[in-house]
């Protein structure tokens, strides 16, 4: 098991992502994904003031 691997490996245990299925598991990670944009949109524009 490589570096990558064992990453998400960790991810998904710590987070009980290994026990859906795949499909919500995308479903989560999406949402993941789209709740760090927000973050990070709103960090760049408060950083910015």
């Amino acid at each position: 098991m490589n570096w990558v691997q064992h990453k998400i490996y960790l991810y998904n245990v710590t987070f009980g992502l290994y026990m859906l299925d795949w499909w919500e598991r995308c479903t989560f990670n999406i949402l993941v994904f789209v709740l760090m944009c927000f973050v990070i949109r709103y960090a760049t524009q408060f950083i910015k003031r």
